[in-house]
């Protein structure tokens, strides 16, 4: 699975987003299956597909997956890990692609703010 995730992400740098997307998913059904849920791998691998809708301006794709990826790495890392920073910053990029300025910006802070915190 994250031979899969490696190689969809390097199809997603290329612009091979058809090729990209299918790996993703594919890595992300054998991550839920050997690992559950909830596990650190599940939320790499939602952020890079959410990424990849992103690129494709598939939005409403992509906004749960970053959602999920941020809920997973808070509970299974803890809200300081650097993981959780990624996952807001993601986030924050989909906002500021769909014009939520705001939203966006609120993110980036508490991004901020976790990257700086001692663990």
């Amino acid at each position: 699975a994250i031979s899969l995730g490696n190689l969809a992400s390097m199809y997603r740098a290329q612009g091979h987003h058809d090729k990209a997307e299918p790996l993703f998913i594919r890595a992300l059904d054998i991550f839920e299956k050997v690992l559950g849920t909830d596990h650190p791998h599940i939320a790499t691998n939602l952020n890079n597909l959410g990424l990849l809708y992103i690129k494709q301006g598939h939005y409403d794709k992509a906004e749960p997956l970053f959602k999920r990826a941020l809920a997973i790495d808070e509970k299974a890392l803890g809200c300081h890990h650097p993981s959780v920073a990624t996952s807001l910053t993601n986030l924050a990029e989909l906002y500021r692609a769909m014009k939520r300025e705001r939203e966006a910006r609120e993110l980036e802070i508490r991004a901020t703010k976790k990257e700086k915190m001692p663990r």
